[in-house]
């Protein structure tokens, strides 16, 4: 038995399932599918593997509850990142889902900080 043991370095990123502020949702499969394309682009180029663990949950803030997907990542001993490698690939990611996904803002959590994308400062109006 083979054990790999690399120092514990986690990031989440929530994605909403709403267009903006439209009322208008798609679903997790769609999300799912442009992180899959990503994936398969990574390993392709750059020998980047970086699994998600996808998980449902909503975003609730006074009269805003919006489903949201919550993409969790670990630096994966099997294909271990340098720490900056492995938050450079995670933010990357971020940026890219937060436009292709048609979202005004998210929040990525590292475990020694989090950030906020943003491309405006709307707000929801639910809020």
């Amino acid at each position: 038995m083979n054990i790999e043991k690399t120092k514990t370095f986690q990031a989440t990123i929530n994605i909403g399932l709403e267009v903006g502020y439209t009322n208008i949702v798609y679903d997790r499969e769609k999300l799912i599918k442009e992180l899959q394309t990503y994936q398969r682009q990574k390993i392709d180029k750059e020998n980047v593997y970086l699994s998600a663990s996808v998980s449902e949950c909503n975003i609730v803030l006074n009269g805003q509850n919006e489903k949201h997907l919550k993409l969790e990542f670990i630096n994966y001993p099997k294909f271990v990142l340098t720490v900056e490698e492995f938050k450079a690939e995670v933010f990357n990611l971020a940026k890219h889902l937060l436009i292709k996904m048609k979202q005004n803002r998210t929040v990525v959590i590292f475990t020694d900080e989090t950030i906020m994308l943003e491309i405006n400062k709307e707000i929801d109006p639910k809020i």
